[in-house]
């Protein structure tokens, strides 16, 4: 099979050489996709044995978004039906944190509607979350924000955030499609503020929204030229009264594919799938860690609910493969208790 070449572009347009290479990978008219499973397959073990990690969200603020994301059911300029409410307490942020430790979750990340924070509060109580989670959880603690700037950036790294998550969405030939508030450049621009700030970056997009084999080949490509550490996988969950509810759901295993070719692209980064997962696949869940993926989230998504939590461990245990928790809570075994472990009991 073709390797792709590492052509480094840095424009958000990738070289030809390298999105023809990249194309042959997610094209189904390239070979099967078992073999591609397969090498892709192999590539996780080697780089990550039998080792997967999980994370968890909360939907730390809901609804009301004013930017117009097409597949987004918090945006107010659609007919969805979400809850809204403003920044939730400390309280239910820790209770939450630690119910995610309790299942085995590396990291928790705090997730906000808009497209940026709401002044000086907001920022402030996010602060103070932050600093509240890293002294009574040993969780890697994260956050999706939406744009923000590097000064803030900075600030949350000095409270204790980890890992900043903002994702690209699509590729950037395709994301006019998908959104016409904001642009392309200004994700970007976060995700490189965020490295620059010394965080970790998790970044991705939503597969699925009636993007081309190319554009998929186009947004792998440059999360690998941004040098993402961390590639967020999410598969379109088509919501009533978006303007994509109507989209076809994404066939198993064309989902497959794209984590095999995902992980081929970027062997040596974590790739974790999100939203969508049990929609999508189906029967094949199982089968996207022998796809290449390395960790998955669990728990429930922004506005979908996801698997319970036995489900998910057993899934795991029976495929053989183990995940780490994060012990427990500082201070003793208080509210959540010690974390699980997948494949070797508690």
């Amino acid at each position: 099979m073709t390797r792709p070449s590492r052509d480094r572009q840095h424009t958000g347009v990738p070289a030809r050489a390298a999105l023809r290479e990249a194309l042959e990978l997610f094209s189904p008219e390239s070979g099967s996709v078992w073999d591609l499973v397969c090498e892709a397959g192999r590539v996780r073990t080697r780089v990550f044995s039998d080792r997967v990690h999980l994370c968890a969200i909360l939907n730390a603020k809901s609804g009301g978004c004013t930017e117009d994301c097409a597949f987004c059911a918090q945006s107010r300029r659609h007919r969805t039906r979400v809850d809204r409410y403003p920044l939730v307490p400390q309280d239910r942020c820790l209770d939450a944190a630690l119910k995610a430790a309790s299942r085995g979750v590396r990291c928790f990340s705090l997730v906000t509607s808009g497209r940026a924070l709401k002044g000086k509060k907001e920022r402030a109580d996010l602060l103070r979350t932050v600093e509240l989670l890293r002294s009574r959880t040993r969780l890697e603690i994260a956050a999706s924000l939406g744009t923000l700037d590097l000064p803030f950036l900075k600030e949350l790294k000095g409270a204790g955030l980890c890992t900043y998550h903002h994702n690209l969405e699509t590729a950037a030939s395709f994301y006019p499609r998908i959104c016409t508030t904001h642009a392309f450049g200004e994700r970007m621009r976060t995700i490189g503020a965020a490295r620059e700030a010394g965080l970790t970056v998790c970044s991705g997009g939503i597969f699925g929204l009636g993007e081309s084999c190319l554009q998929r080949a186009e947004l792998a490509l440059l999360l690998r030229e941004l040098e993402v550490s961390r590639i967020a996988v999410n598969f379109l969950h088509a919501i009533p009264g978006t303007p994509l509810e109507n989209q076809p759901r994404l066939e198993p295993l064309e989902a497959l594919r794209i984590l095999a070719a995902l992980r081929i692209l970027l062997p040596t980064r974590d790739i974790q799938v999100c939203g969508g997962r049990e929609h999508v696949l189906r029967s094949l869940e199982p089968l996207l860690f022998l796809a290449g993926a390395n960790g998955m989230m669990v728990g429930d998504y922004l506005t979908t609910a996801g698997s319970a939590a036995e489900k998910d461990r057993a899934m795991l245990e029976d495929i053989g493969l183990r995940w780490t928790g994060t012990g427990e809570p500082r201070g003793g075994a208080g509210r959540g208790g010690a974390a699980l472990r997948g494949g070797g009991g508690a």
